[in-house]
């Protein structure tokens, strides 16, 4: 199978090396001194760990992140041990909409520390794994800005999306008219459905911890059924 998206992709050892001669602060310079494997790294050797945020909204310049899970693993097995889950205070209010999706009330956030107090544990957790996410316009998009909000400087990190997998495996995911008429459906490519169509069992989704573990065993599923083990990691990282 054919490399996902621009074939122009980032060479990350490189690009963390410059961002850490670029960084002003401290845990930023030591998470990009960690590093990354080198493109040609089998996906079976590449440390990862799966990353989901839960958010007021979708847009990172007006809404916030409220929570953060993360799941380190490989393609052998997922560290449930080491997963770890942060209810943090967004800089910008809840809505009752994303209440309502995630859970998270005012309740539990009036207590909550702000993402820059556990910052230290998040980026020790993310420090030299590639990130796997389900749909890469959340997590390094909302990263980026809570970082220049608290810092002055934003955050770039190398990350597999199970998403844009989903879909490079789907590209006629979305029927034609005349495929509408003869009732064809759309493919969902979202987590849940995503899921299904490997046979992984249902899991309440919104929680950040429980979506960064289904999200661990969607990429496992996906290389068993669609790659090889030794694909080198940069055919799939963006």
């Amino acid at each position: 199978m054919s490399e996902l998206g621009d074939a122009r992709k980032t060479h990350w050892p490189d690009e963390l090396a410059q961002l850490e001669e670029q960084a002003r602060d401290a845990r930023l310079q030591s998470f990009y001194q960690a590093g990354c494997v080198a493109p040609d790294t089998a996906i079976a050797d590449a440390p990862l760990v799966a990353l989901d945020f839960e958010t007021t909204g979708l847009d990172p310049d007006k809404h916030s992140i409220v929570s953060i899970g993360l799941v380190p693993f490989t393609l052998d097995g997922i560290q449930l041990g080491m997963g770890r889950h942060w209810v943090v205070r967004p800089q910008l209010p809840l809505h009752q909409t994303s209440i309502t999706i995630h859970g998270i009330t005012h309740t539990d956030i009036d207590q909550a520390p702000d993402l820059n107090d556990v910052l230290d544990e998040v980026l020790e957790a993310m420090a030299g794994r590639i990130a796997v996410v389900h749909y890469r316009s959340i997590e390094r998009p909302f990263f980026n800005v809570a970082m220049q909000w608290r810092l002055g400087e934003g955050i770039q990190f190398p990350l597999i999306d199970t998403m844009a997998i989903e879909a490079h495996l789907h590209p006629d995911r979305i029927p034609t008219r005349w495929q509408k008429l003869t009732g064809k459906k759309p493919v969902s490519i979202r987590l849940a459905d995503s899921r299904q169509r490997y046979g992984l069992p249902h899991y309440a989704a919104h929680n950040a911890l429980i979506d960064a573990i289904a999200t661990a065993e969607l990429l496992q599923a996906q290389v068993l059924h669609h790659f090889s083990p030794q694909t080198p990691v940069s055919d799939l990282w963006l």
